[in-house]
């Protein structure tokens, strides 16, 4: 059976969505949908707990862009076009502009930090509500802020490199350091661009009116340091022990005067370690999502249009085993007719909700909420949070 591949299916905007329960395009409103969603008993034969599903508009509000929303990357910047994993093997110079573009995006990226609606997943951990976290984001923001819920980062991290020869990892601070050593130039052009603020928009025009030129496909105009120039650093592993080849015969592993990779080398190329598109999912990673979906009796799905095949499918995995799914995400979602056609026999949010309220405004005000029903237990509905308090234990074992 062939793996699934990360591919880009949508770049457009997606249909509006349709709000529900009617009440929930206010932040009142939508809190006592998420509520009712969480106190309300799972659909028999289905676990209490939650499983989240995240996306990039979660992180939204620490400073990073997402890719469809209204000023998502592919919206503003319409020359924009990821790199395939098949390029970057294959091609020595595509992964110089690769490293290129990533070595200016890091800093933005290093300094960013998880946000409220972070942070309230944390507490409804804490509360014995959620069970478990997927996400596609690659910041690891969840880990940092979260350290105690299971997170499975479905399209890996942008927090190390990976050699696609020996898979050793290594720390992208670290490598940073060495791509700075290696492009002395970049280095003091990324330092003028930090200080100007000309890197804290994806949108070309006014990138260009803080000072950075670009050209016809995107890519940043530097003066006498043009892409073709940049460096990259070997895998340390592969250049001190060159390995084998599977005839049997040793893969060649060099580098230049100052360290960096040379075209002649046969091995000893670091990636992200990220699920490029064009990439496969590991197999481990694509059944570990689908046991977190089966493992739990309701979905939580947050900053995320769905639009990649390996998010909408645990989505599609959930709605097919009758579980409630609750959408917090601004603009259209693929699919979400399907899960809008869902009868729903009690229009309060227990049996779905969908609204595009903020997540770092609707969910810590949604913990608020329950925090204070936690500490009255007499007033919690049946089953509700008082109930999963009381079992909170027993998730914890499921857990471990």
């Amino acid at each position: 059976m062939r793996k699934p591949l990360m591919r880009i299916p949508y770049t457009e905007l997606l249909a509006p969505p349709t709000v529900r329960p009617s009440n929930a395009n206010s932040i009142p409103g939508a809190v006592a949908a998420l509520q009712n969603f969480f106190t309300a008993p799972p659909p028999q034969g289905l676990p209490r707990s939650t499983v989240v599903l995240t996306g990039a508009g979660l992180s939204v509000s620490s400073g990073l862009a997402d890719y469809r929303g209204v000023n998502g990357t592919y919206r503003v910047n319409k020359t924009y076009r990821p790199i395939y994993y098949h390029e970057f093997l294959s091609n020595h110079e595509a992964r110089k502009r690769y490293w290129a573009r990533s070595f200016l995006g890091w800093t933005s990226l290093h300094k960013a930090s998880p946000n409220q609606g972070h942070y309230a997943i944390r507490d409804l951990g804490q509360l014995g509500l959620i069970r478990s976290v997927v996400t596609q984001n690659v910041d690891s923001f969840h880990s940092k802020a979260h350290p105690d819920i299971p997170t499975l980062e479905l399209h890996g991290y942008l927090r190390s490199t990976v050699c696609v020869t020996c898979r050793n990892e290594y720390p992208r601070d670290t490598f940073q350091d060495e791509l700075a050593r290696l492009n002395p130039a970049w280095a003091t052009f990324l330092a003028e661009a930090l200080a100007s603020g000309a890197l804290d928009t994806e949108n070309p025009a006014e990138r260009r009116a803080k000072g950075i030129r670009t050209n016809p496909d995107g890519d940043v105009d530097l003066p006498g340091a043009p892409y073709t120039t940049f460096r990259y650093p070997a895998c340390p592993h592969c250049l001190a022990h060159p390995p084998s080849t599977p005839e049997g015969a040793r893969h060649v592993v060099e580098v230049d005067h100052d360290g960096a990779w040379h075209s002649s080398s046969s091995a000893g190329i670091l990636k992200p370690a990220v699920v490029m598109f064009g990439e496969s999912i590991p197999h481990e990673v694509k059944t570990a999502a689908e046991e977190a979906i089966d493992g739990a009796g309701k979905l939580l799905i947050l900053g995320t249009s769905l639009a990649t095949y390996s998010a909408w499918r645990l989505a599609k995995r959930a709605l097919d085993r009758g579980m409630p799914i609750a959408i917090i995400n601004t603009g259209g979602v693929r699919g979400e007719e399907h899960i809008a056609a869902v009868p729903d026999p009690d229009p309060t949010g227990a049996h779905g909700v969908r609204t595009e309220v903020s997540t770092d405004v609707v969910l810590p005000a949604l913990v608020d909420q329950l925090q204070k029903l936690s500490a009255n237990g007499a007033s919690a509905p049946a089953g509700g949070v008082a109930a999963f308090r009381e079992n909170h234990g027993v998730f914890k074992d499921m857990l471990s």
